[in-house]
Order: C-alpha cells, then structure tokens, then sequence
C-alpha cells in the first residue's frame, strides 16, 4: 500500500508509487535514469512547505533531506557550495561557523535550501532579491539522468558561463520549481556574518500607509501585518545595530533584539496556515493594498482573522522569477489551515491580477501556461531550456505540465 504524502500545510496529498530518501548523487540519477527507462515521472520533494501541488505525484517522490551540509567556502569570492537538503535555519549556523551569512531569508526558516530557491521564495528589502537571486551556481541532475554544472560550476568544470546576466542556464535554474532538473549542490552568493536589531511595533494601519515610502526606504528590512478584524498594524524593522531609522512607529514595542542575522529574520509560527501571495509592481503596492483592505472589510472578516503581510523585494533577472525585472510589493492573504480558504482566496485573486501580480509559485494560485506566459518576457526561453534538460518529460507532473503548458505525454503526476 502506497504511503501517503501531505504538506505542510495539510492542503495537499497524494500516495506516490514509490519513495525515494537519496543520500548519494549516483542514487538521484540512478532514480531518474530508471524513472526514464520505465516511462514512469519523478518529482523532487523540499520540505513540502509549498501549498502548491509542486512535489505531488503518483509516480516517483525523491527526497534529497540526506544530502545536507556546506561542501565548502571561499570567503575572497564571497561564494558558500552547499548540498540542496540543507535546512534554512541549519544553513544560517553552518555558514556562521565560517563567518558568513545569506543576504536574506524569507519569513520562516522551514523550508530546504533548494526547494526555496527553486520557488522564488524572498524575505523583504526593496533592495535586496529573493533567495533565487543568490545562486550562481551549481549542478543538477536532469531530466536524462546526466549531472550538469551551471553557471560559476561550469567555469570551473571547464566551460564558459560568460556574465551571470547573460547565463541563461542559470537564470532558468533559478527559479525553476524542479522542472530542469534535481540540484545536487548549489553555490551561493554570501556575505560576511553580520548581525541585526529587530523592532516590533503595533500602530494604526492608516500611520503605516502614510508613511509606507519612508519606512521602506530608511530599512534594510521592513514589512507589516494588517489584522482584518482591527484598525491595527505590526510593523517590523530589521536594521544593522547603529544603522536604526529616524521614523519610528507611535504605538506600542512588541520586540526589541538585536542578534545573528539568520537568527532574527524568519519569524517562528506555531500554527500551520494555507496562503495566497502576489508580486506587484513596488509602486502600485499601497493602492492594492488599499483596495484589498476594502474588500476583506465588506466581504470576508467575519471569516478571516488572519494576517495580510505586505513586503519588498528587488528585481532580479531570473526567467521565472515573480521580480523579475522590476522592484516588487508582495502582498500575501494568510488563513488558518483548519478554515475554509478557497472562496476568500478566488474572490481575492482577480484584485491582484488588475494590479498586475504574478502569483508565488509555492502559495496557492489558479494560473496556468495560459495566463501565465504573458506575464513573463522570457517564458519561451525558459520552455527551450526546460525541453533540453528534460526532453521526455521525465520531472513532469500533471501541474507542472499545465503550469508550463506542455501536452500530456508519458504517464503519472497528480495536478
């Protein structure tokens, strides 16, 4: 009897055919080279923090958790090799042993470090990128079974990247939702460790709205939460200590620390909850947010308590990435994952397509290749590297091929 799989979030499941722990790279392409041969499918498996059917099948489940750890660092380049199981929060103190750290994490620390980046997952700082940003480079094991290295991997296996702008492997890795191929290690971009001060301040929404280009601007971080059932914002401010901002919210401190970077800016969530996230352009931001605000009031928060988060992230050249090309607001819907999200969600999501938002990879969304290539200037060059490195579909689930828009060919995948 198939074991059964459910996410993080317990929005998702699915009984895969067969399960795969590998710990070795000969065991991921034996895996894929078998899947291929058999005319069966694999889906690589994170930590399945996604509310997306990302990793779902009914074929072959591979989970990369065993390969876990930094490889190595070269702290002259400014550049961490790390294997792709490694959690986000072991990452931060691996990388601290040797005096480094991520320029940014995103709101918790739950997920592997090759799941996050392969979903576009970002903190917030109108000048910092999601962690996709970050990876220059790497190998992966595509869809025929062959190890291939990318980007600074490839330089130094002998081939020629040229400029990471212009390495169109790497900008389609990027983001890439496991679609090219399973990451067997992944280079990134660090800085040297560096250490924060956290503040937490409760205030008036209408406050936060006013001032919402001086906070963003005067932050290295800065994100809020509105609460739908009250007039009340959480504002958090993360700032190198010395470095604090002359604008101060009027309210109340919630939280007030100072310590590892990686230690200070996920944030620790005791319940599990399902989410809708979209990117916008930074500066249709608040009058989307304005007009959310207006519609959960009327509509939906006799149902919904949870928090709405709005933050920032920088644009990035990533073929799929949901910044790509332009600075970004996010504004992300929570709902606790015991209640009842979908209609609150579908009556939401056409409010952020107007403003032109492109859904979260990992949160739950409703586009297909349909809608979804018109939102993405590079979206025939990423199905062109797609086909090269997995030419039969072999990484293919039923929801990656309607993401993608690829006709059904060989068997298995749950959409």
């Amino acid at each position: 009897m198939a074991e059964t799989f459910t996410n993080w979030s317990g929005s998702l499941s699915c009984s895969p055919r067969r399960r795969v722990r590998a710990s070795t790279v000969d065991e991921v392409v034996e895996t894929i080279r078998g899947a291929a041969d058999d005319g069966s499918t694999v889906r690589p498996l994170g930590s399945g923090h996604s509310s997306m059917p990302i990793m779902t099948t009914d074929d072959v489940m591979l989970s990369v958790d065993d390969m876990r750890g930094v490889l190595s660092v070269d702290r002259e380049a400014g550049l961490a090799r790390v294997l792709p199981g490694t959690g986000l929060a072991d990452l931060g103190a691996e990388l601290a042993e040797h005096g480094l750290a991520m320029e940014n994490l995103g709101d918790v620390d739950y997920q592997s470090i090759a799941g996050a980046i392969g979903t576009g997952t970002h903190g917030t700082g109108v000048r910092l990128g999601n962690l996709s940003s970050t990876l220059a480079g790497g190998t992966l094991v595509n869809g025929t079974g062959e190890e291939v290295p990318f980007g600074v991997d490839a330089a130094d296996d002998g081939g020629s990247p040229g400029d990471e702008d212009d390495d169109e492997v790497l900008r389609a890795v990027q983001v890439s939702l496991g679609g090219l191929g399973v990451l067997t290690s992944l280079t990134l971009r660090v800085l040297p460790a560096y250490e924060l001060h956290r503040t937490n301040w409760m205030t008036h929404i209408d406050w936060v709205l006013e001032n919402l280009d001086e906070l963003v601007e005067q932050n290295r971080h800065v994100d809020f939460y509105w609460y739908p059932r009250s007039d009340l914002a959480q504002v958090r401010m993360l700032n190198p200590p010395g470095q604090e901002p002359e604008l101060l919210p009027p309210g109340e401190l919630r939280k007030d620390e100072i310590g590892p970077s990686y230690e200070i800016l996920p944030n620790h969530r005791e319940h599990h909850f399902d989410e809708m996230e979209y990117m916008l352009p930074l500066e249709v931001g608040r009058y989307a947010f304005r007009e959310a605000r207006e519609r959960i009031k009327q509509r939906h928060r006799q149902h919904v308590g949870w928090r709405v988060l709005v933050r920032t992230v920088a644009a990035d050249r990533a073929m799929l990435s949901p910044s790509y090309r332009r600075p970004t607001t996010t504004i992300a819907l929570l709902q606790n994952a015991s209640l009842p999200h979908d209609h609150y969600f579908r009556d939401m999501e056409p409010l952020m397509l107007d403003h032109g938002g492109r859904p979260h990879w990992g949160k739950k969304h409703t586009r297909t290749a349909e809608h979804l290539a018109g939102l993405y200037p590079e979206w025939e060059d990423f199905a062109r590297v797609r086909e090269r490195f997995d030419p039969d579909g072999v990484l293919l689930s039923g929801h990656l091929r309607e993401l993608f828009g690829v006709g059904s060919g060989r068997k298995g995948g749950t959409a």
